[in-house]
This record gives C-alpha cells, sequence and structure tokens, in this order.
C-alpha cells in the first residue's frame, strides 16, 4: 500500500525553486477540513471545544487556522507557549494551561491571563497559592488511574510508570483542599495513552473520567464543570494501517456520556480535547533533496535533511512513509538506508526501506510530520533547523517561518566579543 503526498511533484518543483530544500510544508485544505469533522464529531455536546497541543505545532500561521475554523483554544504547558497564545490573542479560559514539575513564572503567567490552571500534582495546590496568592473560581486536576491502560486488542499503554497526574485518592483530596480554598469549578484532566489508532480508546477513557466525576460530584458535593479527554487520537503513519474515525468516536464518547452523566443531572459537564497529532500530523510533510549516495554494506541515500528536522525517527524509531516525488507509480524494488548529516548513526528517516529506483537530485516526501516534527528540531552539530512553508488552498505557498541562519544559532553569544568576529 502507498501514502499519497497532498502536493504534487510539479508543485513542488515550484516551490523548490522559491525556497531551497528541507523545509516543512504543510496542507491548509486538510487541516481546515480534518478541524470541521472534528467540532462537527462533538457538536452533540454544547459546551465543547478542542485545545490545540502547541507542543505538536507552535506555528502561529496554522493555529490560527484552527481558530479561524473551528474557533480552538490552545493546550500550553511552557512560558514561551503561553506568551505565544497571547501574541496571538488567545486569553482566559480559551487557554489550557496543562504543565509538570512547572516554574512559578509559567504559574504566575497563566494566572496573569486567566488561563484554566491543570495541576499535576496535589503538592502544586501550596506551590501554586505561594506563586500566585489567591487561587483561580476554576481549575483542573490531572487523573493517572495507575496499571495498564487496556482495550480488547491488548494494553495500549503503562500509566502507572507515567510521571503524570494524581491517584484517585489524591484527586479527592486535592478537590477537598481546593474547595476549601473558595474553587468553585472543577474540571477532570487524563491522559492515558499517546498515538491510539483505534476507535475504543476516547470512550473507554471517557467511561474512566466520567464515573470519577461523579464519585467527585456525589462525595465531594462540587461542581465539574468540564472533563479534558486531553490528546491521544492518533494518526496511520504506517500505509496499511486504518485511520480513526472521528464520527465513530465522537458517538461512543456521546453514549458513555449519556450513560453516565445524565443520569445524575449531570449533563452539563463540557467535553474537552487536546489534540495535536490528530489537527497537524497527516497535513505536513518534510520535503528533503537527494545529495548522495554511498554503496558500501548497504545502500544509503544522503539527504539534505536530518534529525534536526524530524527527530522522531531517530528518536524513538517511528516509521514515517517515504514517497519519491514522480516516481508513485514504480516499483519498490531496491533496499534503502534515508540518512542525514549528523555524526550519529540514529540520524536515518529510514533503515531497509524499499524505495523505487532513487537517484541525486530527486525529492522525497516525508510524511506525517505535520506534529511534533518542526516543534522538537534542536541544534546537534549546528545543523538548522528548516522553514515552514503553507499550501494554501489556492495551490499557491506561503512562507510562514524563515529557516535559520547562522547568526540565529550565535543569537545568545551577542553579549560576548566572539560574536562580532563571527561575522567578519
Amino acid at each position: 500500500m502507498k501514502k499519497i503526498p497532498f502536493v504534487t511533484k510539479e508543485q513542488l518543483t515550484k516551490i523548490v525553486k522559491q525556497y531551497p530544500t528541507p523545509f516543512h510544508l504543510y496542507d491548509e485544505k486538510g487541516i481546515r477540513e480534518n478541524a470541521r469533522a472534528l467540532k462537527e464529531a462533538f457538536a452533540w455536546n454544547q459546551g465543547y471545544r478542542e485545545y490545540f497541543a502547541v507542543k505538536a505545532n507552535a506555528n502561529p500561521f496554522l493555529i490560527d487556522i484552527m481558530r479561524d475554523e473551528i474557533g480552538c483554544g490552545c493546550d500550553c504547558s511552557s512560558l514561551t507557549e503561553l506568551m505565544l497564545s497571547k501574541a496571538m490573542g488567545v486569553t482566559g479560559e480559551e487557554i489550557m494551561f496543562s504543565s509538570n514539575d512547572t516554574p512559578a513564572e509559567d504559574f504566575k503567567l497563566a494566572a496573569e491571563l486567566g488561563a484554566i490552571i491543570n495541576l499535576d500534582d496535589i503538592t502544586h495546590i501550596e506551590f501554586l497559592e505561594n506563586a500566585i496568592g489567591t487561587l483561580p473560581k476554576k481549575m483542573c486536576c490531572r487523573y493517572n488511574p495507575g496499571g495498564v491502560f487496556k482495550i480488547s486488542n491488548g494494553i495500549m499503554d503503562n500509566p502507572g510508570d507515567a510521571k503524570y497526574g494524581m491517584t484517585e485518592e489524591q484527586m479527592f483530596e486535592a478537590f477537598r483542599i481546593l474547595k476549601s480554598k473558595g474553587v468553585e469549578e472543577f474540571g477532570i484532566h487524563a491522559f492515558l495513552a499517546s498515538n491510539t489508532v483505534t476507535n475504543e480508546y476516547y470512550p473507554m477513557l471517557a467511561k474512566q473520567l466520567f464515573e470519577l466525576a461523579v464519585k467527585l460530584h456525589r462525595e465531594m458535593g462540587v461542581h465539574i464543570s468540564f472533563v479534558n479527554l486531553s490528546g491521544g487520537i492518533g494518526i496511520p503513519y504506517r500505509p496499511d494501517q486504518e485511520p480513526n474515525d472521528i464520527k465513530v468516536i465522537g458517538e461512543g464518547v456521546r453514549k458513555v456520556y449519556e450513560e453516565v452523566l445524565v443520569p445524575e443531572g449531570m449533563d452539563d459537564v463540557a467535553i474537552y480535547t487536546e489534540l495535536g497529532r490528530y489537527m497537524t500530523g497527516p497535513f505536513g510533510g518534510l520535503v528533503t533533496k537527494v545529495i548522495h549516495e554511498k554503496h558500501t554494506h548497504k545502500e544509503y541515500i544522503g539527504v539534505d535533511a536530518c534529525a534536526v528536522n524530524l527527530m522522531r525517527p531517530a528518536m524513538y524509531g517511528a516509521y514515517h512513509h517515504i514517497t519519491v516525488m514522480g516516481k508513485e507509480e514504480e516499483a519498490e524494488e531496491y533496499k534503502y538506508d534515508v540518512t542525514g548529516s549528523l555524526c550519529e548513526n540514529n540520524d536515518k528517516f529510514a533503515v531497509d526501506r524499499m524505495l523505487p529506483k532513487v537517484e541525486i537530485g530527486d525529492l522525497l516526501f516525508i510524511h506525517d510530520a505535520g506534529a511534533h516534527g518542526y516543534s522538537m528540531g534542536y541544534n546537534y552539530n549546528g545543523r538548522l533547523k528548516s522553514a515552514e512553508i503553507l499550501l494554501q488552498q489556492d495551490g499557491s505557498a506561503k512562507l510562514i517561518r524563515r529557516a535559520e541562519t547562522p547568526k540565529d544559532y550565535f543569537a545568545t553569544l551577542d553579549c560576548f566579543p566572539i560574536y562580532d568576529k563571527l561575522f567578519e
């Protein structure tokens, strides 16, 4: 099976004349259509809101597309993500601040912006109070049930080994303390599995959280105003994987909502999501050019991108499909390692990958790089992060982030005499 890029070779050939490779390319049309489908899937819930996970892709142009389409908020986890949201005009309860091991200055800015603060640990109540003084009237706590998270086809993830969230006992104690300190509205949040490619995950997670909400409501007498299902809805990186059906997922959550919450008179609970990978992952690709080939113990294809541009294969051994542009119909009869230039042997986009005959000058499209691609970039070996380009709905290309330059790389040395000498 094959994946089909959202861009043609002819379009790419024009784009690379203006913007040199490598670069990340995003599909505006796909992002908009996907956002509309998500909103429709949860339209049954009056208070529903998507908080886009800024960590997945922090480009304001892309976030603005989703805000324009469905009015999404921002899920932030750091000071700089809060700063970006503020600069975009996202404030108040449009921001969900979900962080861990949080510095005081981050909490201060979140409170100043009026964000909904989601506490990762019970000890953070006192820490937050010391940082900002009076607690907000609406707050959220992150839940971790421990153990393993299973669905019908097996284990999905291991929450018990994750650093995030509170135990059920701690949730009750946290809510008691927060209530005593004047908090009036409460939310529950959990993230129990990553990149799930199954329609079962969200409904099963929702059932756990809804049942906990009922217990807290009954025993603590607190008003649960929202349940945040966080992220975890994944994408099919491999061409033989079936994608999630967001309409089926939304309907599954609705059924559990009506089974668990409605009979308790809790039909005013809003559903929030914090999707990142699902929102932009399939609608971004890393475009790179073949610049070398090497024939030793294996066949190597060297490209002008490296793990700086997309580190998931190097970090996780993650699979990203590769299309040799213009050779989509040719037989995949050649086995290659597709490599970057870093002085690390794991700097490979693919290992033993079957592809058509690859030649120097070919353009490669590395799929599903729209989330946790550019945003996870770094500067090892002094390599610079690439540009980001938006393929607009009319087929034109727009620069939405320029490529880094050596001046960007050395900018933190600008307080030392050596800085000026670098550019003599």
